[in-house]
């Protein structure tokens, strides 16, 4: 039975002509579900029919209009709502003058904070947001196991299946895990109960106009919470920490470094829990459990306890997830060995900070492969940490000049002499080269700092395609990609 609240979303639905830019994989679902809830869908995407495919013809037959190809953002203000793909820079003259011309912004994710009946859990943050979410949805699940019968975890948001199709399924008694960008969260008004801000470095200025801008999409999920929400925040990271003076609700820190007064920290190589100073903590487990590798998995880690614990979860189902949890596909992925060479795929580090945590997280000599589209960001801190741990650099995409730069700078300052540097125009001759210069016992490391999109749809392409040739090299016994 709908309640009260979703009624009332639903009635001021009915009736009202939205625009949806974008046909991508979230907005599909969406138009479905504003359809079969009486609006008047206007579906708009640069492409065109022909280049549309399959996803023209899954709406072809539901009522929805099309705007597509050259000008198909024409004419927006003759909307009353736009919805935004995440992504879909929102600064754009087209979107500006709707805005000014009293058209209001949603997403999917807003319609799903205000349509859920269950408590939601939001996480965010510059990285490690897929590995937290789905290691909290895990120890959940574990949790409702062993204490609530009955109750579904149901993981969604920036991964998995949009949850908007089935939202109005979902019972109070039920548990909602959502991954959430900044993208998705800078037009929310609402706030999960639990809402944690991971960490914050530089990420998206490509999209967002400065630092302040992006920060405060991502304090969007604590902005709108109430006094008995919790809010789970990075002690060790300042963007993150000093949120904890703002926000409205309950706080619970994590850290890496030093004991917190409430919440998970390490302890000697202990991941502990407590709930006030006065408590020694509950040792949860050993570093030496994880199977995840790498301190930003220790801290990873530490988030979801401090999540789960917000959430009344016991020890025991954190253990047990935390002890068999093996990580996320492209997060400092084991691809095979070939010639005593590891190759790991990491192209999920679509920043310069995720590429420095994997760099961290590795115990061999390193070679690297870097470069891709450019998200404007500076690479002189993960140069820094690259000169000592790098013996060779495969540089690729348009960052490759940006990223060679940044590496002889932070050699010359440290009087080394640097990771060798190869510059390459294919992804392919780039994997090829790597594995021709690394020696056994060393790790060729596929871990970009940059996103995709100047040579792959998306980063699981570009690591697909590394694990593919990986498993070419094996299964012919060659050490390079180029005999395959």
């Amino acid at each position: 039975m709908q309640s009260d609240r979703q009624q009332e979303v639903l009635s001021q639905l009915r009736g009202r002509r939205a625009a949806v830019i974008g046909l991508g994989v979230t907005n599909l679902p969406l138009i479905r579900f504003l359809v079969k809830c009486g609006v008047h869908v206007t579906a708009c995407d640069k492409k065109t029919r022909e280049e549309l495919g399959s996803a023209f013809e899954a709406l072809s037959g539901l009522g929805v209009d099309f705007s597509l190809g050259p000008g198909y953002l024409d004419d927006l203000v003759a909307h009353d709502l736009l919805f935004l793909s995440p992504g879909v820079n929102p600064n754009q003259p087209e979107f500006v003058e709707a805005r000014n011309g009293g058209v209001e912004f949603s997403s999917e994710i807003a319609l799903v904070l205000s349509l859920a009946q269950a408590p939601i859990i939001g996480i965010t943050g510059s990285s490690g947001k897929t590995t937290t979410t789905t290691l909290t949805g895990l120890i959940m699940q574990k949790d409702s196991g062993r204490s609530h019968p009955g109750r579904r975890v149901l993981v969604g948001g920036n991964i998995g299946t949009p949850l908007i199709e089935n939202i109005l399924d979902v019972r109070a008694e039920d548990l909602i895990v959502l991954e959430l960008s900044s993208f998705q969260l800078k037009p929310v008004r609402m706030s999960p109960h639990v809402g944690a801000v991971l960490n914050i470095t530089p990420n998206h200025l490509d999209y967002h106009p400065d630092m302040d801008d992006y920060i405060l999409s991502k304090e969007n999920i604590l902005k709108y919470q109430k006094e008995d929400d919790y809010a789970v925040l990075n002690a060790d990271n300042e963007p993150t920490a000093s949120m904890a003076e703002r926000v409205p609700g309950l706080v619970l820190l994590f850290s890496s470094r030093h004991p917190v007064a409430r919440g998970a920290f390490l302890s000697g190589n202990a991941l502990t829990f407590r709930w006030s100073p006065d408590e020694d903590g509950v040792v949860v487990v050993h570093r030496a459990d994880l199977k995840i590798p790498g301190l930003h998995n220790v801290e990873n880690a530490l988030a979801a306890i401090a999540i789960c614990a917000a959430m009344e979860a016991d020890f025991e189902s954190m253990r047990q997830a935390l002890r068999v949890f093996e990580g996320v596909e492209h997060r400092l992925e084991p691809a095979g060995e070939v010639g005593g060479v590891l190759f790991i795929n990491d192209s999920i580090a679509t920043s310069p900070a995720r590429t420095i945590a994997a760099l961290l997280a590795l115990d061999r000599p390193i070679v690297l492969i870097a470069g891709g589209y450019d998200k404007h960001l500076p690479f002189d801190e993960m140069a820094e940490v690259a000169v000592d741990r790098v013996r060779a650099a495969v540089l690729i995409g348009v960052t490759a000049g940006k990223i060679e730069d940044s590496l002889l700078k932070a050699a010359e300052a440290k009087g080394a002499p640097g990771p060798q540097i190869l510059r390459r125009g294919t992804f392919y001759e780039a994997v090829a080269t790597a594995a021709e210069v690394a020696a056994p016992g060393d790790v060729v490391l596929l871990s970009p700092a940059c996103a995709s999109y100047d040579m792959f749809r998306n980063f699981e392409e570009r690591g697909r395609l590394f694990k593919e040739l990986v498993k070419r090299m094996r299964d012919s016994e060659s050490p390079s990609p180029r005999a395959v």
